[in-house]
């Protein structure tokens, strides 16, 4: 997996990180709190997935191949 991350773009590998950092602190914040892990688990899962979703809507301005459009 070391291998891969390597392979990214510095963009995003800093948004990944920052994201990982991001719902790393969550889950522990609601750890304090003495919130049950599943509840905490599902939180982070659905954070993680609109993250993911957002991720995907990102423009590419790059041009699309030609036949592609």
């Amino acid at each position: 997996m070391r291998d891969r991350w390597d392979l990214a773009p510095a963009a995003a590998r800093a948004r990944g990180h920052a994201g990982n950092q991001r719902l790393h602190e969550r889950w522990l914040r609601f750890n304090e709190r003495k919130k049950r892990t599943v509840i905490a688990n599902v939180a982070v899962a659905r954070e993680l997935a609109g993250w993911c979703w957002s991720l995907a809507m990102i423009e590419d301005p790059s041009p699309a191949p030609a036949g592609r459009r």
